[in-house]
């Protein structure tokens, strides 16, 4: 029982279940986080965040994390008159684990509603479209070779232009009979593209999304587990409470959750149409065989281009296929690491967005597997054609009846004539066939099946993330400009940003019915829908007249994602967020991260960004640096070198009897060197703004809290408490400043 055998086609029940799951895990998103705030204050508030509570809506299948959830907020309503404890904790752990997983699962729906709209849009082309627009192009030859046959006959019982009527009759038999092998070539390839579709892609998409819901899952009962570990007391009276609460949450089974779900949404299996060679398109033609490859003298040199070519594209996509499967092995072995390495229950959470990556990955793997099949059953045809076919291959078959006209030798001229035609043509279809080879810019020659605008949002160079409105309109400076951005106002919507007439526009990307669009026609992906307004130059909306011209690219310098860093413990809060220390996936480079809180106005979450921005002017080997900032997504961090030491004021308390007076001069040496860089770079410090001063002492770097100003904005920076982001480092121990 599974969703790649039982659901293939309930792809609407398998929506329903996200969308029902998400107001499930918001609403215990709401629950948390009123028990945090009422947990500070008497029974009464605690009994009346119970009370309000919103009723999730019933389920219409059996649900042990919506049973299990009933009886935890009815066992809550009896710790009405005990004191909120651990408030700080509840909050840093499950809360902030239950928000990641609640971005994760919204990611989940977004992800799988791309994939399976590319699988199906994928499979309809290959055995659908394509193939109608391959006969109706070959109905349309057949009935212009039917006609030059007709004047060729006509010119030879007149006797005049005969061979030039031949010429064109020989033309357009050479179009239809080339047509002829890229129709058979088509309609091998789409079989064998169905037959992967039934058989393994899209059963693979939805066993992947299966378990990614039971990680979910898991990771669910990991954050109420924890969250009961922290809300127990030991009066025996919240002992029996809590016990009761564990015990349903334990009734929790990610292997059995969707058991109920698939029998309720069970769908019979409807074979589809197989993928045959239509007959019908041979009626009006001269002896062309059903479903076989034509080798004569007018195909033969389209047959070489094509199997080089085909052998070509089919290398590299088995050379992208291998550098793939073994990017998802090498991801794979890494999540198998953290999860037996991880310390809490509730750290599979923070795995769940690199189990999403991939399950994407897979389904790239799964796709260049299908492109695999058909290009090596469209070789395999040819090859056995080739290995098969007479040398030198055998004229066309002749037109009935026969002429004597048509044993008549073309002169020198008109067999060069002919020649050079046929090299053109056979050039002409080569390239056609070579196009998906060369695919990708001038400065690279890698080759990627996927196309740009079928990759992630995050993926693309002008997604410039969370950035806030104004930075936007500062990079916006030419006509047709344009970038795409995360609301600050609306997270979780997209923003495309442009610039045209001399003015900043700003559209809002709607997202209705699973499509993505302005005012006219949607797209299931963002990149899908830029892709179409860039090429087609296609005004975004009537109104505003806007084109899309030129995309800004974001600074990669200063991007990192999410997954380039694991957080680690918590070393302080401020006004803006907490700061964790963290380390650099590429090379462990241990660092201290700001995280910004999600639910802060947007104008704070423009100053947080601010302080990157600002950073960014400054290089000194006495001013820490910017590492990087993560604008993907919600939390926004802020990447910055750690300091290990611990701040100065505490290492003057701690220290004060063993330090010497050169000690302290090698200090104020330290501060004097970043103050005066700072000062070169036009920043006025005075008192009660913040830098930090970062000194060696025995190969133990410190910091220590000095007061600066910029014109623009350090002003805003956010101090937190024993951990800031701006530190001056000295030179080490026995420099000769």
């Amino acid at each position: 029982m599974g969703f790649g055998r039982d659901l293939r086609n309930s792809h609407e029940g398998l929506l329903k279940l996200q969308d029902w799951e998400l107001k499930l895990l918001d609403t215990v998103k709401r629950f948390m986080t009123q028990r945090v705030k009422s947990d500070k204050e008497y029974a009464a508030l605690l009994l009346s965040m119970t009370q309000q509570t919103e009723k999730q809506e019933a389920a219409d299948y059996v649900s042990t994390v919506n049973k299990s959830w009933g009886a935890v907020v009815r066992q809550t309503e009896a710790l009405g008159r005990v004191l909120r404890s651990h408030a700080d904790q509840l909050n840093s752990g499950p809360l902030h684990r239950l928000a990641s997983l609640i971005r994760d699962k919204q990611q989940l729906k977004r992800s799988y509603q791309s994939l399976h709209g590319q699988l199906e849009a994928t499979n309809t082309k290959v055995t659908r479209s394509d193939l109608e627009k391959l006969k109706a192009s070959y109905r349309l030859l057949s009935r212009d070779a039917n006609i030059a046959r007709e004047k060729y006959r006509e010119a030879l019982s007149k006797g005049r232009e005969a061979e030039r009527a031949r010429e064109r009759y020989d033309k357009a038999t050479a179009k239809l009979h080339n047509l002829h092998n890229v129709y058979v070539l088509a309609v091998c390839g789409a079989r064998s593209q169905q037959e992967e579709h039934q058989r393994r892609a899209a059963p693979a998409l939805l066993d992947a999304l299966q378990r990614m819901q039971e990680d979910m899952t898991r990771a669910l009962k990991s954050i109420l587990q924890e969250y009961c570990e922290i809300s127990s007391l030991l009066t025996e009276e919240i002992v029996k409470v809590h016990q009761e609460i564990s015990a349903s949450v334990d009734q929790i089974d990610p292997l059995s959750e969707y058991e109920h779900f698939i029998e309720a949404y069970r769908s019979p299996e409807t074979p589809e149409a197989s993928v045959e060679f239509d007959a019908s398109l041979l009626d009006e033609t001269d002896n062309l065989p059903a479903n076989e490859i034509l080798w004569n003298t007018l195909t033969a040199d389209s047959l070489q281009a094509m199997l080089s070519s085909a052998t070509d594209e089919l290398s590299l996509t088995q050379q992208n296929l291998r550098t793939k499967e073994a990017l998802a092995d090498d991801l794979d072995a890494k999540i198998q690491t953290n999860e037996q390495s991880s310390e809490k229950k509730s750290d599979c959470v923070l795995l769940l967005s690199q189990k999403l990556s991939l399950l994407e990955l897979h389904h790239v793997v799964q796709s260049l597997q299908s492109s695999e099949a058909r290009l090596a059953s469209q070789k395999a045809l040819l090859d056995a054609k080739m290995a098969a076919a007479t040398s030198p291959p055998p004229p066309p078959p002749a037109p009935a009846p026969p002429y004597e006209d048509d044993t008549r030798s073309l002169g020198s001229t008109d067999k060069k004539e002919r020649s050079s035609r046929l090299d053109t043509l056979r050039h002409s279809l080569a390239g056609m066939i070579r196009s998906k080879a060369v695919l990708g810019s001038s400065s690279s020659q890698f080759f990627d099946v996927i196309p740009t605008c079928e990759r992630p949002l995050v993926d693309q160079d002008w997604y410039h993330g969370a950035i806030p409105r104004t930075e936007a309109q500062e990079l916006l400076r030419q006509q047709g400009d344009f970038l795409v951005r995360e609301s600050h106002g609306k997270p979780g919507e997209y923003v495309l940003s442009v610039y045209s007439d001399e003015q900043r526009r700003h559209f809002i990307i709607q997202y209705a019915e699973t499509q993505y669009r302005f005012e006219g026609t949607g797209f299931s992906t963002i990149p899908q829908l830029i892709h179409h307004h860039f090429s087609s130059k296609q005004v975004i909306t009537k109104k505003s007249g806007v084109v899309l011209l030129q995309p800004l690219l974001k600074d990669k310098r200063w991007i990192l994602n999410h997954e380039d860093v694991s957080l680690g413990e918590l070393l302080g809060k401020g006004n803006f967020g907490e700061v964790f220390k963290g380390t650099l996936q590429r090379d462990k480079t241990p660092v201290a991260v700001k995280t910004c809180k999600e639910d802060l106005p947007p104008e704070l979450k423009i100053r947080f960004l601010s302080e990157a921005r600002i950073l960014k002017q400054y290089d000194h080997p006495n001013i820490v640096k910017l590492i990087g900032v993560c604008t993907q997504r919600q939390p926004i961090y802020i990447v910055m070198e750690l300091v290990p030491g611990g701040d100065f004021l505490s290492f003057l308390r701690r220290k004060k009897d063993d330090l010497k007076a050169k000690q302290l001069v090698r200090f104020s040496v330290d501060a004097a060197a970043g103050m005066a860089y700072l000062e070169s770079k036009n920043c006025i410090h005075r008192y009660r703004a913040i830098v930090l001063i970062h000194s060696c002492v025995s190969g133990t770097w410190i910091r220590s809290v000095v007061y600066l100003l910029t014109g623009w904005s350090l002003r805003d920076l956010d101090p937190v408490s024993d951990v800031s982001t701006h530190r001056l480092v000295s030179q080490g121990p026995g420099s000769g400043q």
